[in-house]
């Protein structure tokens, strides 16, 4: 999952079990929906990426800098785990707002694509709780 900076989820994804995270770092990224802001400038595309320490590579870097993305990814055995806290909280708890939806939490289907499909409804469902929440 990707989510922006209130930890409202962009993109979700669904992958093998035997896949490492860091190879599902460019499709999301790829997909990241125009953002528009009402404050400050309009823009398409954020601005920054924030990930932990699985997604540092140097290739990784070099494409995020080839998109013009501000890589904030946490350098291993140089920063530690406590600083990135800061950040990484908005998306544990994106995730336990998504997990928690029943259907979720165990995977009954069979297919990937089924699950992916409850994953984005949730996500969905997430995002307009949220936002219905803020215009109150």
């Amino acid at each position: 999952m990707l989510s922006e900076g209130q930890g409202l989820p962009l993109v979700v994804a669904v992958s093998g079990a035997n896949l490492h995270d860091s190879q599902a770092f460019k499709p999301l990224i790829l997909g990241i929906p125009a953002v528009r802001s009402r404050r400050g400038p309009r823009r398409g595309r954020p601005v920054k990426v924030r990930a932990d320490k699985a997604y540092y590579s140097a290739e990784h870097l070099r494409w995020l800098r080839d998109r013009r993305l501000v890589p904030r990814i946490a350098r291993p055995g140089i920063e530690s785990g406590e600083r990135l806290g800061r950040h990484r909280w908005k998306i544990e708890r994106s995730i336990a707002w998504l997990f928690g939806y029943r259907r979720l939490t165990v995977r009954y289907e069979r297919k990937g694509s089924h699950f992916l499909a409850f994953l984005g409804l949730a996500a969905a469902l997430t995002c307009y709780k949220r936002l219905a929440k803020l215009t109150t």
